[in-house]
């Protein structure tokens, strides 16, 4: 889960597995794997980061197999 914000402020959490694609329109604009659009502050590479930092975070909490 990664936190992002929305323009009016409001932080809110959203699973990052379920992103599809991010892009900066010029807002950043993430799309969903169930087709909804969410706007937010951060930019397109922060998203991105936060993304990846939330997957590293998993294997390390995963016991290898």
């Amino acid at each position: 889960m990664i936190t992002v914000t929305r323009l009016n402020g409001q932080r809110f959490v959203v699973n990052a597995e379920l992103i599809r694609t991010v892009e900066a329109n010029p807002d950043t604009t993430l799309t969903l794997i169930n087709g909804d659009h969410m706007i937010v502050k951060e930019s397109m590479d922060e998203v991105v980061s936060r993304a990846i930092e939330y997957g590293r975070m998993l294997r390390k909490l995963l016991p290898p197999t």
